[in-house]
């Protein structure tokens, strides 16, 4: 088997102690190669570890919409984004549309369901890392053309829009966009983000 470019040259995440290669290796480029295919077996692995992430009570109220390149879906997941995402997005292999149900049909409040999809779409870009495949979340949506064009009922909520894809020459980028994909991945260190470790 023959390892795309995001495994031939990893941006390691600097952590301060050994962390799973797959969650060192996994970043968000934009990046991608218009030409490469995503296989549905691929596909599949990503959903069923979004279908396997933690849920609250087990509701799993998390949905996908998932449109390939070249699809009358894919075209509307496109034209509803805004700024940056529009530049790039185009190229990747696959959209997927990460959707939550915020009740269910007879009414039933799913408070967790927002939590859910974050855990669920985590799960799905670490199986798409060891897939040799790249990931970008993006929020920068217009989501009422996403409701309209997918008729989504009110108690389903689009959050975010994943691309999909092989990792292509960050110099296919405009210079804006091809100077943040070289930029030093950085993060918080943990002193900011833990408030108590006792």
């Amino acid at each position: 088997m023959s390892l795309s470019p995001a495994t031939e040259t990893p941006r390691l995440a600097d952590t301060r102690v050994p962390i799973v290669d797959a969650l060192a290796r996994r970043w968000s480029p934009r990046s991608f190669d218009a030409d490469a295919v995503i296989t549905d077996a691929q596909l599949d692995a990503l959903l069923e570890a979004a279908r396997w992430a933690p849920s609250a009570s087990n509701h799993q109220p998390r949905r996908f919409i998932v449109a390939r390149r070249g699809t009358a879906a894919f075209s509307s997941i496109v034209s509803a984004l805004v700024g940056f995402n529009a530049a790039w997005a185009d190229r990747a292999s696959a959209l997927i549309v990460g959707v939550a149900e915020t009740s269910t049909v007879d009414g039933d409040k799913r408070p967790y369901a927002e939590y859910d999809l974050g855990a669920a779409i985590a799960h799905l870009s670490v199986q798409a890392e060891s897939e040799g495949l790249v990931t970008h979340q993006m929020a920068g949506v217009e989501w009422d053309r996403i409701i309209a064009a997918f008729e989504l009922t009110e108690n389903l909520k689009p959050l975010t829009v994943t691309a999909v894809g092989t990792l292509a020459d960050a110099a296919d980028l405009p210079a804006a966009l091809a100077e943040r994909e070289a930029a030093p991945r950085t993060r918080l260190p943990l002193e900011e983000i833990v408030l108590l470790r006792a």
